[in-house]
């Protein structure tokens, strides 16, 4: 039945193609920007947590996250940098820094955590879900729904 193998949506002119829907979002930054801006951002955070400066070390991790293609190094990076602060804090500190976060910093916060989980042999899923469950806690669903549906990914 050779009808099952027609490819029906290059008649529909709404259909977006994955180029379309990234470049929207697109920072006009090369793939070798992007990673040079991760590492640079690794490196202040490390120097923040050399410092004691935990809070300051979460909000400077969660600065500018890597999006679009072509750059899965530096998003890893970042995944790995944020999860490193994240594992620093006790959990009875973990509500009021989250308190203290916008709202935009809390659904890249969500987006990272998400990375985490999605790499349970990388990264510790207890603290993960600790700060999801608090996360969730102060931001309420809509920061998951926000999270699920918008196409900037940070994995």
């Amino acid at each position: 039945m050779s009808w099952r193998r027609i490819d029906i949506d290059q008649y529909d002119e709404d259909a977006y193609t994955e180029d379309e829907i990234l470049s929207e979002f697109d920072t006009g930054l090369s793939p070798e920007q992007v990673i040079s801006s991760t590492q640079t951002r690794s490196t202040d955070v490390r120097n923040l947590l050399t410092k004691g400066d935990l809070n300051n070390a979460l909000i400077r991790s969660l600065e500018e996250p890597p999006y679009g293609r072509q750059v899965d190094s530096a998003k890893a990076e970042s995944t790995k940098t944020v999860t490193e602060v994240l594992n620093l804090f006790r959990a009875s500190d973990i509500a009021q820094v989250i308190k203290s976060l916008s709202h935009e910093q809390q659904d890249i916060l969500m987006k990272y955590l998400y990375a985490g989980m999605g790499k349970p042999e990388q990264f510790n899923s207890s603290v993960l879900l600790t700060w999801h469950e608090k996360l969730t806690e102060v931001a309420g669903n809509g920061c998951i729904v926000r999270v699920m549906t918008d196409k900037r990914t940070v994995f």
